[in-house]
């Protein structure tokens, strides 16, 4: 298997920040700065960069003086130097109430598989907040006996998980990824006695050890729930828009009921969201699990976008890469535009200014030999909404494209990057080979190593693009 040779526009880019064939610690910083737009580097910034091949010195890529073309090219496709920052944690303003956010949202977050037949279970709830979904839906029933309580898609063939495993594994697993709050949405379909009953919160172990020095550390704000009724009410949707200014309200609708609504009540679900709060949650007839596309919910200010987590496909790879924002903590700060209150409000309608164009650059892509079985192999990868694709190489596992493509923003704070990729087959029906999407407020500008995963957002080993983002 032949190595990956750096395209042209790497090699030019090495040729202007180096010397004879080798570039030094502060050539090196200055491509950092004036290639990469990271302006605060340092000597030693620099430095730490060079060191950081050293473990690769086996494959003669440095001089006594500094980095060679290969080493360059190692470091710009290699795992120190990915598409979003790894250094950036949380850093939107995390004070600002609820309805300011939107919030990684799980629906029937119980369920293994489609929504009719597959087991219920306290696993996939677990995954979604290992993942780092914020919100996870519980639909309670009583038990055939009437005496307990357990978690089910009601009127279907699921096979049900009692209430306590699911509220202990939450318990347990809450803030595995986050130190941000959970939200347990409940859809109630008890008696009164059992929902005295779980209100009261199970039968916990007498013999329960807690933690008391956990127990002393808990933060004061989060020692009571704070609970929010979810519910239509009466009238029709203008009634249910309406802003109370001394309540705070949970409005649940379909994807379909908001698809319906925006067409005449655009402004005013924006308004809405601005205090209150909006869930949105796949059709019923959505049975296999599958999604919708999230943006129309975000764009109206929806901070609860409810997502089949157990699924996969485009929809879905949309919600991952929005939530890869903000570190990861499953709760990415509105832009200011859906927060303008009185007579500015934002009017989704109404057609923006360009902000900022990004351009992307996709130069090659390299790994499919090692994580894919060894066929024929060929690819294509258009960003979404705005739909691109590179030509198409045959009999390539390391294909080489070097095609530029331009996006206008209007509203960059909203912008998502979908890539993908596919082998090539003219017989046949194009395999997957590999996807990812990406937060474009937070993209790192300059020449980068951009990792690639599965259909369901497992990242692969070795597959990945090297591509250049600039914002012009």
């Amino acid at each position: 298997m032949a190595a990956a040779e750096a395209p042209a526009d790497i090699k030019n880019i090495f040729d202007q920040y180096s010397e004879n064939g080798v570039m030094s610690v502060d050539q090196m910083r200055r491509f950092l700065v004036e290639v990469q737009r990271e302006e605060n580097t340092t000597p030693e910034d620099a430095q730490a960069v060079m060191d950081s091949l050293h473990e690769l010195k086996h494959l003669n890529i440095f001089h006594k003086r500094g980095l060679n073309l290969e080493g360059f090219f190692k470091h710009l496709f290699g795992d120190t130097n990915p598409p979003l920052n790894p250094k950036l944690a949380v850093h939107h303003d995390m004070n600002a109430p609820l309805s300011h956010y939107f919030i990684y949202t799980g629906h029937n977050s119980y369920l293994t598989g489609n929504q009719l037949s597959s087991d219920c279970s306290d696993v996939p709830i677990v995954k979604a907040l290992q993942n780092g979904v914020r919100v996870i839906e519980l639909d309670i029933w009583p038990n055939s006996t009437k005496d307990n309580i357990n978690v089910l898609h009601g009127r279907t063939l699921t096979t049900p998980v009692e209430l306590i495993k699911c509220l202990r594994s939450i318990k347990e697993h809450a803030f595995a990824a986050s130190e941000y709050p959970v939200v347990i949405t409940l859809e109630d379909h008890l008696t009164t006695d059992l929902q005295a009953k779980t209100a009261e919160g199970g039968e916990e172990d007498e013999d329960s050890e807690e933690d008391p020095k956990s127990q002393q550390n808990a933060a004061p704000e989060y020692r009571r729930l704070i609970a929010i009724h979810a519910g239509k009410g009466k009238g029709g949707m203008k009634d249910w828009l309406r802003v109370d200014p001394d309540k705070v309200r949970r409005l649940s609708l379909s994807e379909q009921e908001l698809e319906k609504a925006i067409i005449t009540y655009s402004k005013d679900i924006v308004r809405f969201t601005q205090k209150n709060l909006l869930r949105v949650y796949p059709k019923g007839i959505r049975f296999d699990s599958s999604n919708y596309n999230p943006m129309i919910g975000w764009m109206h200010g929806a901070q609860m976008v409810a997502f089949n987590m157990q699924g996969y496909g485009r929809s879905l790879w949309l919600m991952h890469g929005m939530f890869k924002a903000n570190g990861g903590c499953g709760y990415v700060k509105k832009p200011d535009l859906l927060l303008k209150a009185g007579g500015a409000v934002f009017d989704p309608k109404v057609a923006l200014p360009v902000k900022t164009t990004l351009r992307v650059t996709v130069y090659m892509g390299e790994g499919w030999y090692y994580d894919f079985k060894h066929t024929h192999f060929d690819a294509y990868s258009p960003p979404d909404f705005y739909a691109r694709k590179t030509k198409t190489l045959e009999d390539n596992w390391i294909p080489t494209w070097d095609e530029v493509f331009e996006f206008p923003l209007t509203v960059p704070e909203l912008a998502l990057l979908r890539i993908e990729v596919h082998e090539y087959d003219i017989s046949e029906k194009d395999d997957f080979a590999g996807q990812t999407c990406l937060p474009v407020s937070e993209l790192r500008k300059g020449i980068r190593a951009v990792p690639l995963h599965s259909r369901k957002g497992e990242r692969y080993k070795s597959v990945k693009l090297l591509m250049r983002f600039e914002f012009i």
